[in-house]
Parts: structure tokens; sequence; C-alpha cells
């Protein structure tokens, strides 16, 4: 009998001790910068701690720089630059860039030339001539096809060694990437209490850990940061990479060239302006998401026929969606708002369908002094009547709901209807690469709930505040009314331009 109470007290202290050691619950933290690797860095971490977030965060941030100074070939210290500037000899090289070399082998070969880290001559070909205001000779392409086309270096396996056969520039751009991406995505997962992560830079990304992320597809016709997703994926323990030519490319004479040339031809790619591949290793989708831009239909079927566990989407010039047989088992079907109308009076107009507004600005690059990356600041971009009511919120970025009230202006105006803890939009996108800093957004004259508003003035407003920084915001009313009018506005120094853009939908560089 004594046996059975003693047996029950054991129970009971067990019992009480969970509740008293309970396990804290698992929060998504986010944190995002620029000008690394030439874009923009998205860290994201499921975890329970700040304290574990920081730590993975600093791992990999370490990796990032440290794989930088091996691969960079806009770094002159880096490994790279260093190696291609002894010209032609035997020269040992790390384990890391031996590896891309090897990589970037094995990918021309599988891709039968669309890959090639040698493009680089053909670019700057066509950067050259855009710069002229013309496109390159014919003769002139040839020549440059003709380098691309030559050995450039042997591999040896055995000591790590590689011979340079030519000096003709190399870059390696194409998968490089996605290749520090997947390096610094192991480093935080193996780092204390981290569940998940995600190392998104500049559209290319890694998902690690116990579950799946939410991951949305850029249109390239509709890029702005807050315009609809082409499509929403389900994804763990991938890579994701897009590629395409909305957003880097050359101006020649007012038509638009992508940036991805294909080394076979040297013309730049233009059939495909957007293919995103999802597959198990970061390099190769990396590669394939590039090569896929520069392959036909026909070609990229050949190239992975054999492959269930790679997937693509591609988009052609025309806007038709081609998706491998693959892709549809990550897709995800979200139910799409239903756009309605206002109730107004019949003497009331409305906003101009045919029109959008498009807000473009740029971060400023703010060097650090004590050695540490600074985070991009927090931003709000919103519209207001000229009642000064709010009624549409384009872009809200924090990292911490707490921090919100930084916000100043959107805090005043905003702040009572947003959700108490709300942690923000969660799910990254995949796109084809910007520059650093360099953002977009979209209103299509809806407001918050949908409902299209009157035609008429509106002010726009754009608040920045930096941790450890400035405080910033602009206000500039506009009459949306008329015919199409681009108005700059006057930078701060939190950003370094801004420009407001009254068009018409489907306006574009292109």
């Amino acid at each position: 009998m004594k046996f059975k109470h003693l047996t029950a007290a054991f129970i009971l202290v067990i019992i009480a001790s969970a509740f008293v050691n309970p396990k804290k619950p698992l929060r998504t933290f986010v944190s995002n910068y620029e000008n690394v690797l030439g874009t923009s860095l998205e860290l994201k971490f499921k975890t329970s701690s700040q304290a574990d977030a920081d730590a993975a965060e600093a791992r990999a941030l370490n990796e990032i720089d440290r794989l930088d100074g091996i691969l960079s070939a806009y770094k002159a210290d880096s490994e790279f630059s260093r190696w291609m500037s002894k010209g032609k000899q035997t020269t040992k090289v790390s384990s890391e860039l031996f590896e891309v070399l090897k990589q970037f082998e094995y990918y021309k070969t599988l891709t039968h030339g669309a890959l090639d880290a040698s493009a680089k001559v053909i670019g700057d070909v066509w950067k050259k001539a855009a710069a002229e205001g013309h496109k390159p000779s014919a003769s002139v392409l040839q020549q440059a096809v003709t380098l691309v086309k030559q050995k450039h270096y042997l591999l040896n396996e055995q000591d790590k060694t590689v011979t340079r056969l030519d000096d003709v520039p190399l870059a390696l751009n194409s998968f490089a990437k996605s290749y520090i991406i997947n390096k610094a995505a192991e480093q935080a997962i193996q780092s204390p209490g981290i569940e998940n992560v995600v190392v998104n830079i500049g559209g290319d990304m890694v998902i690690k850990g116990n579950g799946p992320e939410l991951i949305e597809i850029a249109n390239p016709r509709a890029d702005a940061e807050n315009d609809a997703a082409l499509a929403t994926i389900k994804v763990a323990n991938m890579a994701v990479a897009t590629s395409g030519n909305y957003r880097r490319g050359f101006d020649v004479n007012g038509k638009w060239y992508s940036h991805i040339v294909d080394p076979r031809t040297g013309k730049p790619a233009s059939e495909i302006i957007s293919a995103t591949v999802i597959g198990p290793d970061a390099s190769e989708a990396g590669a394939l998401a590039t090569s896929f831009n520069v392959l036909s239909v026909a070609e990229i079927e050949a190239v992975i026929a054999k492959r269930n566990d790679i997937a693509y989407l591609l988009v052609t010039k025309e806007g038709k969606e081609i998706k491998s047989k693959e892709w549809t088992s990550y897709e995800v079907a979200l139910k799409k708002p239903t756009a309605t109308l206002a109730k107004t009076n019949k003497a009331d107009k409305l906003w101009n369908t045919k029109y959008e507004l498009v807000v473009n600005f740029e971060i400023a690059d703010i060097q650090p002094t004590d050695g540490k990356r600074v985070r991009r600041p927090f931003v709000a971009v919103w519209i207001e009547d000229q009642a000064k009511t709010p009624v549409r919120n384009l872009a809200i970025w924090y990292n911490k709901p707490r921090w919100l009230p930084d916000l100043k202006s959107w805090n005043r105006a905003n702040g009572e209807e947003f959700k108490k803890g709300a942690e923000g939009k969660l799910s990254s996108t995949s796109s084809a690469t910007r520059g650093p800093g360099k953002y977009s957004l979209s209103w299509d004259g809806k407001d918050d709930s949908g409902k299209l508003v009157k035609a008429g003035s509106y002010t726009v407003f754009i608040e920045v505040a930096r941790e450890h920084g400035t405080y910033q915001v602009i206000a500039k009313e506009m009459k949306f009314t008329g015919s199409a009018q681009k108005v700059e506005l006057t930078p701060n120094t939190e950003l370094t331009s801004a420009s407001l853009d009254y068009r018409k939908i489907g306006t574009s560089k292109k």
C-alpha cells in the first residue's frame, strides 16, 4: 500500500515539474540586409528564443563572408580574383574554389554549353555596346563566342590544382551564389535550438529543417514587391532558384536585352523570361534556373528527363506558363481576394483601372563603423486621402512588432487597425536577382479592403527608421485623374533615390 502511495506521489512530481518548465513556443525570427553578394539578404529562423536566432544568424553571416572572400569576382583580394590575376600557370586552390570550378565544367556539359563561366566575355560585349548606344556587330559577337568555346582551365583532382590555359575573363555568377546560400544554411541549421532555416539571397534560397515553408514566385510581368505572386509553393529541405530578364539587363536604344546570354550564340536570352527550379541541391537549382533561360523547352525536358526530384516553372515572353509534372506536387492553391467596388454617387469618378502608381526607392548603403553589418531599416509605404485617412498600406517592413512604434507616422495613422502581435508577411519570395536596396511597390487604386477608390488627390508616404540610425519620412500629394506623370522625390539620409510613377499598366522598360 505504501508502495502505491509512493508511486502516485512520484508521478505527481513528474507532472508538476513538466508544468514548472514548459517548452517555449517556436517563433519565426527574420533579419534583412542589403549589399550582400551584390543584392538583398533575408534570414529566417524558427526557434524559441532571440538568442538562438542571433547565434544562427552570426553563423550564417560568417559563412557568407568567408565564401565571398573565396569566390567573389568583384573583390580584388578574393581567392578567385588572385587566381585569375596569376595568368597561365598551375595553382593550388582551396577545396571550395576547386569544387565550384569543377561544378561549372559539369553543368557546362549537362546543359550543352548553355552555362559557361566565360560567358562574361559576351556580357562585357553587350555592356560596352549598350553604353555606346548600339547593338554589337556580328563579327565582334562571333569573336567573343569563339573565345568562350575554348578550354580555359584544367583541374587536377588529386592535388587540387587548377591550370589556366588562357587569359579569358571568367565569373562565377551563375550559381556560386546558390552554393554560398547552401553552405550558410548548413551552418545555421546546426546552431543549437534552430528548427527551421531559410536563407534567401536575391530571390534564390535554401530551406532546411523540420517543417515546410511557403514560397511565393514573383510574376516577371508584375514584379513589384507587393504584386500578386505568380504561384505559391510549399517546400521543405529543398533549394529554390529563379532566374529571369526582368530586373537586370541592357537597354540599347530603348530596347531591353537580358543580362543572361547564350554562350553558344552570343545572343541574350529572349524566349524564356523567367525560370524557377526546385531541387535538392542548391548549386544545381541555380545552374538550371540560369540555363533554362537559354535552352529551348525541348532541350530543358531532355536535360532533366530522368530526374523526378527536379521541378520547374517557365514563363515565356508571351506570358505562357510551362510547368513540369513534378511542379504540381509543390504548388499551393490560395484563395484570391475578390475585388469589389465602393458605394459611390453617380457623379463620382473612380480610379482609372488602366493606370497604376509605382513607388520606386533605393535604400542607402550605410557602411558600418564597427565592422558589423547594418540591417535593412524599417520601412512603411502607405496612401492617405485628402481627409488624412489611410486608404492603402503598400509595405510594412520590420522584424519585431514591438519596434513598430519606430515608424511613428505610420503608427499614428494605422497602428490601431494593425493586429497586435502580428509578425507581418512570413512567406519568402523567389525572383530574379535585384540590385541591392532597389525596390518597387505598386498601387492599383484599391483600398485595403479591395474596393476601388475615387479619382482625385492622395498623399503617398514613405517612412524609414533605422536601428541606431536616422528617421526619415517623405510625403507627396499627387492627383490621379489625368494622364501619366512621374515625380522625382528629394532623397535623404536613408533613401538614395525615390520616385512616383503614375502610368498605364503594362508600361515598362522592356
